[in-house]
């Protein structure tokens, strides 16, 4: 059963014009992507993959880019939904948050902390402004490597009641083969049901042009196992995945990976989890 079925929902993609000062992330190993991506680029891909539609997610930390998003999100129809990005330690986050509700698409936000010490997230004002967003039923995007998984915990557990995904599967080092510690990490992570986790972004942590699909299977094990069918979902990190896969290969691993589960996963997986988490 292929995704064409499902009407598969695409949880994590970025859109830009591109910027060498704005996107100086691009390096010179993802030259690739160095030029503007928009909805016009990825409609005809997500149609010849079976995806209905996306979650743009921002990728500067601007109040602009969220603005940007949201305009996208209201010229294409492809944008379900969209997560900003907010000054979280602002004194006036609350007021910042109300000014949002007029935007139907905006569904959460995020902050860039694998650009971060561990502890950043930790901030009392950083704190303050995960308490605001529950308020406004927004939700949390936690981008973040291994090392961040212990900091991630400890905020976790200060918001019961906040709905937060972790973004692609907290970047393990699959390129090492290194998977014990960040596993050890998930599993902590997974206890809370308010967390959730974006199957997405893999293949930037492989080796970019020799990776297998067996090289992904032993971290899919580790979520699958800790988060259930009920709390992955599927994203492809596009464009940011094409420095080593095509949106074709990305889907194609876990489509590969989940071929033998039930329709009813197949569909929590590529449809309804994401749907549900975004209220889309």
């Amino acid at each position: 059963m292929s995704t064409a079925n499902i009407g598969c929902i695409d949880s994590h993609q970025h859109f830009w014009h591109y910027e060498p000062v704005k996107h100086s992330w691009i390096d010179d190993e993802m030259a690739l992507i160095r030029k503007d991506f928009l909805p016009q680029d990825l409609a005809p891909i997500l149609k010849s993959n079976g995806v209905v539609g996306t979650v743009a997610v921002q990728a500067d930390q601007t109040d602009q880019e969220t603005d940007f998003l949201l305009g996208l999100a209201a010229q294409y129809d492809l944008i379900k939904g969209v997560v900003g990005w907010v000054d979280l330690r602002a004194e006036n986050i609350s007021d910042k948050l109300a000014s949002y509700i007029p935007f139907n698409a905006l569904k959460g936000f995020r902050h860039v902390l694998q650009g971060e010490e561990p502890d950043f997230m930790l901030q009392p004002d950083f704190l303050r402004g995960i308490a605001a967003l529950k308020e406004y039923n927004y939700t949390y995007d936690i981008l973040i490597f291994p090392k961040h998984l212990e900091a991630a915990l400890e905020l976790v557990k200060q918001f019961p009641d906040q709905p937060f995904v972790i973004d692609h599967i907290a970047k393990p080092y699959i390129k090492a083969g290194l998977i014990d510690e960040w596993a050890k990490g998930m599993v902590a992570l997974s206890k809370y049901e308010n967390v959730s986790c974006k199957v997405s972004g893999m293949v930037t942590e492989a080796d970019y042009k020799h990776w297998q699909p067996s090289n992904f299977i032993p971290y899919l094990d580790v979520v699958v196992e800790a988060f259930g069918m009920k709390r992955l979902m599927y994203g492809s990190d596009w464009p940011v995945c094409q420095v080593a896969a095509s949106y074709g290969q990305m889907i194609g691993i876990v489509e590969y990976y989940f071929a033998s589960f039930s329709l009813d996963e197949k569909n929590q997986f590529f449809n309804q989890n994401a749907s549900n988490f975004y209220n889309l």
